[in-house]
């Protein structure tokens, strides 16, 4: 199991329900294949589709039916399509229960930056619809690898990188944890099997304590 497919199976585990979950570029997309048995949820994407399904096998994928990332998806009955102006005004209006961002850094005060790195002195790509997500959605979930490729830590203390929301965070789940974040400081909530709270204190920036009810992800 890569890295991806771990946090992708840990962020489906978050959702409830008859919830409206929007699912963001990259790894979380992936979380909808992943879906817990006997949890029903609307999915939206935010390029305009309320109620898409799993990804389908390559000889049905429909290059018409995609979601923002232009993955292919599945259009179930009762799946609707409409003009971005219309689903970027849901999401601002607060109709997104749930809402799972990729990220280039989160820190303890629940602040996400996911949308620009420098390179050549501009700031790249640009900040698509996460920050109507970031300020419409009740419960944002940021999904990101727990270390860049220097192994340097990516929930850190502070946010360095240009904000996409700020104290927004409120669940951040990594190839190696799970955080709930606290007052000013992240809660320990889950490690992945094997590893210890000296492990992650090991390669977290950020000020952490641990849950009392501290327990192993369970991936199946």
């Amino acid at each position: 199991m890569d890295v991806r497919e771990i946090i992708a199976r840990r962020a489906a585990q978050e959702f409830k329900n008859g919830e409206v979950v929007n699912l963001g570029f990259g790894i979380p997309t992936q979380a909808v294949n992943y879906l817990p048995e006997g949890v029903e949820i609307i999915l939206h994407s935010e390029n305009g589709i309320f109620g898409f399904g799993p990804k389908p096998s390559y000889d049905k994928a429909d290059s018409d039916m995609a979601n923002a990332g232009s993955e292919p998806i599945t259009l179930p009955k009762g799946a609707a399509i409409m003009p971005l102006n219309i689903s970027l005004g849901a999401m601002r209006k607060g109709y997104i229960d749930t809402t799972v961002l990729g990220a280039l850094e989160v820190d303890q005060y629940g602040n996400v930056a996911n949308w620009a790195t420098k390179r050549n002195d501009l700031w790249w790509p640009g900040i698509g619809g996460a920050m109507e997500l970031t300020y419409g959605t009740k419960k944002i979930v940021a999904a990101l690898v727990h270390t860049d490729k220097n192994g340097n830590s990516k929930i850190v203390k502070q946010c360095t990188l240009p904000l996409t929301g700020k104290k927004c965070v409120k669940t951040i789940i990594t190839d190696k944890a799970v955080f709930d974040v606290g007052d000013k400081v992240l809660v320990l909530r889950e490690v992945f099997p094997g590893l210890t709270v000296e492990n992650i204190k090991a390669i977290t920036e950020a000020d952490f304590v641990v849950s009392e009810n501290l327990k192993e992800m369970n991936l199946k």
